[in-house]
């Protein structure tokens, strides 16, 4: 089965998936994030800066790096989110702006105005977007939806409202309605988290759930949290 747990910013996507996977034993995805693809793309940039047309680029080598992942792992593993949030994140600046930290104070922090280079990108992301719908409909047979029980985290990386996030969590939800991929809405701790997940699908434990977090916190704390700016690109 190829599940992927899906939810906005700060839902705990990342977390959740390293620990499942350790208290399952089924494998997970690990494709490169927009904080590993930018410095390489647009050195020296943060992605609050990056323009219209940029963004498209790391949406389309965010959804390539998925897709080889997905491939790689045939028909078992459990994915951190989907393609769709990379149309999600593009649709979603059109409402919410380029860098929705700007449009914070605006009323559901939505942009007042759409440039005519919005109006382009919006088109280009709506193409995207069936694109990347069709994919993940081929792809996955069920989804786990996290719902965004904390706050969002002040990492400076991420451009973000409570608006756009709240724009996205809904999108996100009727797009697998539309898509008729079966999703459950899960929410609690950690160990609530897992053992939903696991019942809701039969996955039978390989290690104890305190051993699995254990594991995950292990992963978790060895990721690169330095903002894109302090990075440098991977020599290929």
């Amino acid at each position: 089965m190829k599940i992927s747990i899906s939810g906005t910013y700060s839902a705990g996507k990342t977390s959740t998936v390293m620990a499942l996977s350790h208290y399952t034993g089924v494998p997970r995805t690990l494709a490169r994030t927009i904080r590993e693809i930018l410095p390489e793309t647009f050195p020296g940039r943060a992605l609050a800066d990056v323009a219209p047309a940029e963004f498209l680029q790391l949406m389309l080598r965010r959804h390539t790096g998925r897709a080889v992942q997905e491939a790689l792992l045939g028909d078992r593993f459990i994915s951190d989110g989907s393609s769709l949030q990379e149309w999600l994140y593009g649709a979603g600046r059109v409402i919410h702006g380029m860098n929705p930290n700007a449009t914070a104070d605006n009323a559901g922090g939505r942009a007042t105005e759409l440039s005519e280079e919005m109006r382009f990108f919006g088109k280009v992301v709506e193409q995207y977007g069936h694109a990347l719908k069709a994919h993940v409909k081929n792809t996955f047979d069920a989804y786990v939806h996290l719902q965004h029980e904390l706050p969002i985290a002040a990492d400076g990386h991420r451009p973000m409202n409570e608006g756009f996030r709240a724009t996205i969590d809904t999108m996100l939800l009727q797009t697998l309605d539309e898509l008729e991929i079966p999703y459950h809405v899960v929410s609690g701790s950690m160990p609530e988290r897992l053992r939903t997940i696991s019942g809701i699908f039969g996955l039978t434990p390989v290690m104890d759930v305190d051993e699995a977090i254990e594991h995950a916190w292990q992963d978790y704390g060895r990721q690169d949290f330095r903002m894109e700016t302090e990075r440098t690109a991977v020599p290929a």
